[in-house]
């Protein structure tokens, strides 16, 4: 169980070191601000707190020495100086490594955890600005008024077993002011009854401090779950320095404030997670199997039976997956530190601005989302933005912007990354692209096709390497990845005024809406979302477009893909078929199926590494009578069939001058 609770500080302590980079981040824009200082020290006295609890010594004792500098910082006695800063940061990195290493995950430099400590000593002892000038922080920083807290905390009797020392947490909370401690011995039994590893005793404490409640809490919050705790401001001080008080609260031992909203949560892991919704997904498969069945026999209570099922199975789907998705601002956050790091680096200004950070994506997906958008934002840093001298010269401002984006449009998250830069010349893009042989010399290809070429493996238009870039892995990691994600890419750009890269993933990789249709004995699956409408085909709607692959929609000319062409499926011509209208990249396009079946709660499933180059098939499904169903990627498959009839008319084009020059 020790090892459990070791995993769980692992966890927590990586959380708290991201807060306190971002909380770095936001003290080298905004200054010396009180709330942000605080929030940074908050995590290192939790790191700390927590990790010479669970036997961390290395982590805890590294920590203090962070922790006493920000003490300081927020008593006015240290000013938030970009030193000071840039040695933080590289601390949080340190503490990384040393979570790494308790993970059996690499050894961490212990000169370098001595190096840090001792330039941190040498910034606060100086305290002071580079010029010499003495910090002045705002009044609300040194003046904050002393509150008493009374603590009643009380152990489960197995507190011991999990590894837990309560003396640590008293030790804890004297740090925070002065502490008067009452110790509780009513719970303990004669002496012949007393068992060693079991916990008798409680406390009553009142703490006097000018430490913020959550900073009392943060003390407790690896034994919430273990122990009786309760938190109360005790109002005669409010009345004593005459300031007016709201009526105290009672923090509880769940995290918890009496008298307000309660708001708990629960850490699951990752594992467990996946777990539900795989069963979740199977227990889909087979209330397809009943709902079948059901209508089969057609009698009365079963069919009853079959609906509350299939109620009931929807909603713990859409709960199931719920659980799953998680804002981006987490993954968008971290590249304020990229960003910032290889500004210096190249000598270059430039920002970083955030929209859409409370857009929630499938965890599985943002798991995989990082390695992409760290490719992306690298090219843009290396490539794209230009030095202030450069972009004087070209009438730009001399910071450059970077722009992260996303948002939901129906099934899928569209994240957009684009940079105000120098951008892509496309004729420079179509030469390398010839020069590398990709293309013919007369081909005749859109600009959206030329740009799309970067996405090549080995491309590069950068003629030196540099170590951000230039070896062209870069955009080719990208592709490969979003299109493992079964997503797609879209490349913007103008030379001189920047360029935009567009990821289209989808929402979650497990279970989505989808309407089934089938061709012939095949059945195939279209994700409902992007599904607008169904009219019929006819003979005669055929004869009088000619045979070409056009249907007039209420005057809207729609083209439209036979599957039963496109995948070779042999079967009688139907004398009526359906087509199913889908809103894709390119507009909107037609399937043309024997048959909409009607919708179906479609669970993914992987085809395998065998077929993993199809891109127009993103998966398949399980109906209920056993059979399979391909699920059916419509960006993919409008964009090859148009590609191809791209190709095929550049054939002929080249064909007919061929003939026409031995002609003469």
């Amino acid at each position: 169980m020790i090892d459990q609770y070791k995993q769980t500080f692992q966890d927590e302590a990586r959380e708290l070191v991201a807060e306190l980079e971002s909380a770095l981040l936001e003290l080298d824009e905004r200054g010396d601000d009180p709330e942000v200082i605080g929030r940074a020290f908050r995590a290192l006295h939790t790191i700390k707190g927590s990790g010479a609890m669970f036997g961390f010594d290395d982590i805890a004792g590294f920590t203090h020495g962070l922790e006493t500098a920000f003490d300081r910082l927020r008593n006015g006695k240290l000013a938030a100086t970009r030193d000071l800063i840039n040695l933080s940061l590289a601390a949080g990195d340190q503490i990384k490594s040393m979570l790494d290493e308790a993970a059996g995950r690499g050894v961490a430099d212990q000169r370098r955890s001595a190096d840090i400590l001792a330039e941190l000593q040498q910034l606060t002892v100086t305290g002071s600005e580079p010029d010499g000038a003495t910090p002045v922080l705002p009044e609300s920083a040194t003046n904050r008024p002393l509150r008493d807290w009374r603590i009643r905390f009380r152990p489960k009797a197995g507190v011991l077993v999990n590894g837990t020392n309560p003396l640590l947490l008293l030790r804890q909370l004297r740090d925070l002011g002065s502490l008067h401690i009452d110790l509780d011995t009513s719970a303990v039994p004669p002496l012949g009854e007393i068992e060693a590893e079991r916990s008798y005793l409680a406390w009553n404490l009142v703490l006097r401090t000018a430490a913020a409640p959550e900073a009392i809490r943060d003390v407790f919050i690896f034994v919430e779950g273990d122990c009786e705790l309760t938190i109360e401001r005790q109002p005669e001080l409010a009345a004593d320095v005459g300031i007016s008080e709201p009526p105290p609260k009672r923090i509880l031992s769940n995290g918890s404030v009496a008298g307000s909203e309660a708001s708990t949560s629960v850490r699951v892991s990752a594992g467990k997670l996946d777990q539900l919704v795989n069963l979740v997904g199977e227990l889909v498969t087979v209330q397809a199997r009943l709902s079948e069945f059901a209508n089969g026999r057609g009698e009365t209570e079963i069919l009853e039976i079959s609906e509350v099922v299939d109620r009931l199975t929807s909603a713990l789907r859409e709960n199931s997956m719920s659980i799953r998705m998680l804002p981006l601002k987490t993954t968008f956050e971290r590249f304020r530190r990229l960003v910032r790091d290889l500004s210096l680096e190249l000598h270059k200004d430039v920002e970083l601005t955030i929209e859409g950070a409370d857009t929630e994506l499938d965890k599985t997906v943002i798991d995989q989302l990082n390695d992409p958008l760290v490719h992306l934002v690298r090219n843009s840093m290396d490539h794209g933005i230009e030095t202030p001298e450069v972009r004087r010269a070209a009438g730009k401002r001399p910071s450059g912007t970077i722009h992260l984006s996303a948002s939901h449009s129906g099934a899928n998250v569209v994240i957009r990354v684009s940079d105000d830069g120098r951008g892509l010349d496309a004729e420079a893009v179509r030469a390398r692209a010839v020069e590398r042989g990709l293309i013919d010399a007369s081909a005749r290809i859109s600009k959206s096709e030329i740009l799309g070429l970067i996405l090549a493996p080995g491309f590069s238009t950068a003629r030196e390497i540099t170590e951000l870039s230039g070896r062209g892995v870069g955009l080719d990691v990208v592709r490969r990845s979003v299109e493992g994600l079964r997503g797609t890419i879209e490349i913007e750009s103008e030379a001189g005024a920047g360029l935009a890269v567009t990821l289209r993933l989808p929402l979650t990789l497990a279970i989505i809406d989808g309407l089934l249709v089938r061709v012939g004995q095949a059945h195939f699956v279209l994700p409902l979302a992007n599904s607008l409408e169904c009219v019929e085909l006819t003979q005669q709607d055929i004869r009088e477009t000619h045979g070409r692959h056009i249907a007039n929609v209420r005057g809207e000319l729609i083209p439209y893909i036979r599957l039963s062409e496109y995948f070779q499926i042999e079967r009688p011509q139907p004398d009526c078929e359906q087509i199913m209208i889908v809103d894709t990249e390119d507009g909107h396009y037609g399937f043309v199926v024997d048959q909409v079946l009607g919708d179906h709660k479609t669970v993914i499933k992987n085809l395998g590494r065998l077929y993993r180059n199809v891109q127009v098939i993103s998966g398949a499904t399980v109906l209920g009578s056993g059979a399979l169903a391909l699920i059916l990627d419509p960006h993919r498959l409008v964009q090859k069939v148009v590609q191809s009839t791209s190709g095929k008319r550049q054939a002929a084009r080249w064909s007919g001058a061929v003939a026409k020059q031995d002609s003469r």
